[in-house]
């Protein structure tokens, strides 16, 4: 007789149902896996045949069959491991089937028996819910992040002996996990802080702007000037996560294999700090079995690119239809995923090869071909979908020496940029988005609305500097923000000019 046990495989962010039957049939001792499954899934038979027997379970000296059906639908993953032992030992006579129908059963299986967790675990759970499922099984490893989810019963077992005796004498208890205690008590402490940044009043007032509206920036400037410090101080005033944000977050990080298991949900905006040796792949995802790159690991946080220009071209250019449409779509010959992508671009470089074109102190050494072949990285089309874009001179004598007691600190600027994005919050509550930078060209035209002399100012500079239809969007939607910082319910004359300062027009704006 056939019996089925319900599990599931995460594909992209998603989980689908799979249904583990098991047969075992007279005939010579054999032991197969059928239904797509890979290389990992395959070596389950193994891993399984030993955990049975050292769990103290008779296994069949038989033909066993495992088919997983759908069987058109790729298999991935040890976490299949669990449910195969769970049908040869209901084959054994050891359960009735009947008993374990309402139950899911996730869990990779060592040789003794033993339960170790295995990635995906969030995905998978909130799968089986959507389709039904009551109550799960998983390892204890995985037990607080697959309790987040409310509306299922997850237990958490230690072994295989665990999950049998479960239906027999002793049932598990039903765990539980508090996710907005731990958004409360997340220890939000920062290595870095504004306050100890000297100067750069212009900078500073650029990245509390792109905080509060979610907006992509590029920082260009001599070595030296407080590019990279002022990135690394980005994150603290960064807005914390809501819930919906993070358990999205939580769903890339736990199929990325990058959750702890004492720290099930992500708590903090991501800050990826990447090295300008990473491929296109390593950026946007990929691989036979695709995975999420870079671009979704700063999913609602930074993607930090430092010395943006000595990044291959082929690999920035990469960037333009996730910075635009907020996702990646990665295909392969039998499937295509689509995996969020609604991250702030971050960059720093210097303004040519040397460091010092424009600068006050020390004399540029390039020549226009080096500079302009240097900059020919960056192309028009990626410039468009900055939003802000500003010169980071080198500090004077005097602003080095200053030591400013009344700095303002990270704290401070965090606050403004907490209200912004509560003001954003409320206004949006119905169109599906959380910032200004989400803004469509149909949205932009109810919310960013200007007035008479502030069109006239717009249309001079729509005619000086040629702007096209994307920049003239990104503009208001900077001039939305600022009008946000300043609990303005309507863009104002000021708000505008503000938004055209922190906008380059050309490549030799990059060069000061």
């Amino acid at each position: 007789m056939v019996n089925k046990v319900t599990t599931a495989t995460v594909i992209g962010l998603n989980a689908y149902e799979v249904s583990v039957e098991t047969d075992v049939q007279n005939g010579l001792p054999a032991f197969s896996v059928v239904g797509l499954p890979d290389t990992a899934v395959n070596e389950a038979r193994d891993r399984v045949r030993s955990a049975v027997k050292n769990s103290g379970f008779s296994f069949p000296n038989r033909k066993i069959i495992i088919n997983l059906a759908p069987a058109d639908l790729k298999k991935a993953g040890t976490g299949f491991d669990l449910p195969i032992a769970m049908g040869i030992i209901i084959e054994e006579g050891v359960l009735e089937q009947e008993v374990t129908k309402d139950y899911a059963f996730i869990g990779e299986l060592s040789l003794n028996g033993n339960l170790r967790g295995v990635r995906g675990i969030l995905p998978v759970v909130i799968g089986l819910k959507e389709i039904g499922i009551k109550n799960v099984i998983v390892p204890s490893d995985n037990v607080k992040e697959a309790a987040l989810i409310d509306g299922i019963n997850v237990f958490g077992a230690q072994c295989l002996g665990d999950v049998v005796n479960h239906f027999i004498e002793s049932p598990l208890k039903i765990f539980k996990t508090d996710a907005d205690l731990f958004l409360k008590n997340s220890n939000e402490t920062f290595e870095y802080d504004f306050k100890d940044v000297k100067g750069q009043q212009k900078a500073k007032r650029a990245l509390e702007i792109a905080a509060a509206g979610g907006h992509n920036l590029l920082m260009t400037g001599s070595p030296g000037s407080g590019k990279t410090l002022m990135a690394k101080c980005f994150a603290s005033i960064l807005p914390p996560l809501e819930f919906s944000e993070a358990l999205e977050l939580t769903k890339i990080y736990s199929i990325c294999g990058l959750l702890s298991k004492e720290e099930p949900l992500m708590t903090k905006r991501p800050f990826r700090a990447v090295h300008h040796t990473a491929s296109a792949n390593g950026i946007i995802g990929g691989g036979s079995n695709p995975m999420p790159g870079e671009i979704t690991l700063a999913h609602r946080g930074v993607l930090f690119l430092d010395e943006m220009v000595e990044f291959p071209r082929s690999v920035l250019e990469v960037l333009r239809q996730p910075l635009e449409d907020g996702e990646i779509v990665i295909s392969r010959a039998k499937h295509s995923i689509k995996y969020p992508a609604k991250f702030m671009l971050l960059g720093a470089m210097n303004p040519c090869p040397c460091g010092y074109k424009g600068d006050r102190e020390k004399q540029c050494t390039c020549s226009d071909f080096m500079v302009n072949r240097y900059l020919a990285k960056l192309s028009g089309p990626l410039l468009d979908r900055i939003d802000l874009q500003i010169n980071v001179p080198r500090l004077t004598a005097k602003e080095l020496l200053n030591i400013d007691e009344n700095a303002e600190s990270s704290f401070e600027i965090r606050k403004r940029v907490i209200k912004a994005r509560q003001i954003q919050a409320e206004r949006y509550k119905n169109d599906n988005i959380l910032t200004n930078s989400e803004l469509t060209s149909e949205l932009v035209k109810k919310y960013c609305r200007i007035d008479g002399a502030s069109k006239e100012i717009f249309k001079s500079a729509i005619v000086k500097f040629g702007l096209s239809g994307r920049r003239y969007d990104r503009i208001l939607k900077i001039a939305r923000t600022i009008a946000d910082l300043d609990n303005s319910s309507e863009i104002e004359q000021t708000h505008l000019m503000q938004a055209l300062q922190y906008k380059m027009f050309d490549k030799d704006d990059l060069n000061g």
